[in-house]
């Protein structure tokens, strides 16, 4: 049986055509500058061909979401892992689902591996699975680029093979790849050059005009033509198309794209010392910069000796249970640890100087039970300085964490406690920094290394998903942190 699907008109009037069988086998390229209508004409052969063949959409910016409420297409939003991504593109063959790979919001080099991982993912499906779908492809020259950019090499070299696979060998799996680019001489041509069907729209520059003439038989005179198409106009060639170049006006749509060409809008009438005040006032519940507060005056030295004069020595007392018993002695202890931290630099000073101001404090404050020893200062240390609260968190679930944070040294439990705190609440994980603080240290590749070394004595499991967000697996408790950002501060 053969299926045409109407795309538009051609310049006599008649209806213009495109077998989808033959599309199917022989591919499809697009080209058009920006305002050309490129994504008018994708989004006009998904929806004639919606209810006839599955569909897989590449979408860099999120314009073809709204796709999925008239034709059921499924959204799939770039996050999680990698491997996540590549085990939903195996669902999508298995189950005949049209989707659209949303790529908004993530970098160049993130979007390239995201897209690479997706169609490989679809690439590798079984082979009873082969179903015939059609893989649209929108701004290709971004995941196909002809040459080396700002990207990485690694997530160029797996986007260009990714979509090499998809024009070269996808026709045997079913794959029929679409793609379109606002620039040919931008595209790899070992990805062009695999497709057979051809829609050329309004090109300025010379050197895509002439690539596009040489792609459509057409003598390097008449290249001046993609000059002069109105938008939403292309010149179509191809065994699904036509078997000459013929012009071709695509057809009108039923959805919208979330974005669009800017229209003009008249400027709000309003008098001009209006206008400075909405520039010069801060706006209702606008943040407002912090003034940074000058730190209280130090004790000096004989003011220390004068308190030490007067301080008795109280008599010995239970030591405390765990951690993050406090009893009466144990929130005296607590609460002196907090007023050193809580002083500029305190937490990247040396463990003898804090000990050296942790005992002056406990002689002044007239500790109970005497002063504890430099072991369990560390302890406490390691604590105080990952911000861990007893009360925001389940006292037997605590309780295991605890158990495994003591089988670490004492400058790191402090941090494993930090990442169960956040997996526990299902929190984004601790950024570099914040790591970096509780471990006592300003420098976040010292923070990255602590999660290695944590991680090499399988504590823990790191991961990062395809924002570059990163996620830490507690392997012992089976608790993980939710996504977040290695460099926040």
């Amino acid at each position: 049986m053969t299926v045409s699907i109407d795309i538009g008109e051609m310049t006599n009037g008649q209806q213009a055509g495109m077998d989808l069988e033959e599309l199917l086998a022989t591919r499809l390229l697009v080209q058009g500058n920006s305002g050309s209508g490129k994504s008018h004409l994708l989004r006009r052969l998904l929806e004639q061909s919606a209810g006839w063949v599955q569909q897989a959409i590449i979408d860099p910016e999120g314009d073809f979401v709204s796709l999925a409420d008239k034709y059921g297409h499924v959204v799939v939003d770039a996050v999680g892992t990698e491997k996540d991504l590549q085990m939903i593109a195996g669902r999508v063959r298995a189950h005949r689902v049209s989707v659209i790979l949303n790529l908004e919001g993530l970098d160049a080099d993130r979007q390239m591996k995201a897209a690479a991982t997706f169609l490989d993912g679809l690439f590798d499906a079984d082979r009873d699975l082969w179903y015939p779908m059609l893989v649209v492809v929108d701004e290709a020259q971004l995941f196909a680029p002809a040459a080396a950019g700002e990207v990485s090499e690694e997530a160029r070299r797996r986007s260009l093979g990714a979509m090499t696979n998809l024009m070269c060998r996808g026709r045997k799996r079913g794959l029929a790849g679409i793609i379109a680019t606002q620039r040919l001489a931008k595209l790899a041509k070992n990805v062009a050059a695999e497709a057979s069907n051809f829609l050329m729209g309004r090109t300025f520059l010379d050197i895509d005009m002439a690539r596009a003439a040489d792609l459509l038989g057409m003598e390097r005179r008449q290249a001046e033509t993609f000059r002069n198409l109105d938008r939403g106009h292309f010149v179509a060639l191809g065994p699904a198309l036509s078997r000459r170049p013929i012009p071709v006006k695509i057809g009108p749509v039923e959805t919208a794209g979330r974005g669009g060409s800017p229209k003009l809008m008249p400027l709000p009438d309003q008098p001009l010392e209006d206008a400075k005040d909405l520039i010069f006032t801060p706006s209702p519940g606008e943040a407002m910069p912090v003034r940074v507060r000058q730190p209280e005056p130090v004790a000096t030295t004989s003011d220390v000796l004068d308190q030490l004069t007067s301080a008795e020595q109280a008599g010995d007392a239970e030591p405390a249970g765990n951690l993050l018993d406090y009893g009466a002695r144990e929130e005296g202890i607590a609460e002196i640890i907090g007023e050193i931290l809580s002083e500029p630099e305190a937490a990247f000073q040396p463990i003898a100087t804090l000990y050296q101001d942790f005992q002056v404090r406990c002689r002044i404050a007239k500790l109970p039970g005497g002063i504890p020893d430099l072991q369990v200062f560390r302890e406490k240390l390691s604590v105080a300085r990952a911000g861990v609260d007893k009360g925001e968190v389940d006292d037997s679930a605590w309780a295991q964490a605890e158990l495994v944070a003591a089988e670490l040294p004492e400058d790191m439990r402090g941090v494993y406690l930090l990442l169960a705190k956040a997996a526990n609440a299902k929190a984004p994980c601790p950024g570099n920094i914040e790591i970096a603080t509780a471990y006592g240290t300003r420098s976040p590749g010292r923070a990255r290394w602590l999660l290695s070394h944590m991680e090499e004595r399988g504590f823990i499991l790191c991961a990062t998903d395809l924002r570059g967000n990163r996620i830490v697996t507690l392997t012992d408790l089976g608790w993980q942190t939710a996504p977040g950002d290695e460099a926040a501060a």
